[in-house]
């Protein structure tokens, strides 16, 4: 595996954990795509460092429990947004 590759699986395991950031955002946050934070965070960061690996995949496995109240919250919001205008 490259160096750069590496260093940014560990670099953006160490967003999620700090942040308690969910994929999408992260993603947004270093410019690249969904599925390669997913794949950096299971696949390859569990090759360089184990431990990081189970600690980020903890909060995004909470944030994946969370997400149908976000949706419901979303939709919530947009259609209040709706009314007041």
């Amino acid at each position: 595996m490259k160096d750069y590759i590496e260093e940014r699986a560990i670099n953006i395991a160490v967003y999620i954990i700090d942040n308690n950031a969910t994929v999408r955002q992260t993603a947004k946050a270093f410019g690249v795509s969904k599925s390669t934070v997913h794949k950096d965070v299971t696949s390859r960061l569990m090759q360089v460092n184990p431990t990081l690996a189970r600690q980020a995949r903890t909060v995004l496995d909470v944030n994946k429990s969370e997400r149908h109240i976000r949706g419901g919250l979303a939709t919530r919001e947009k259609y209040a947004h709706q009314k007041s205008e």
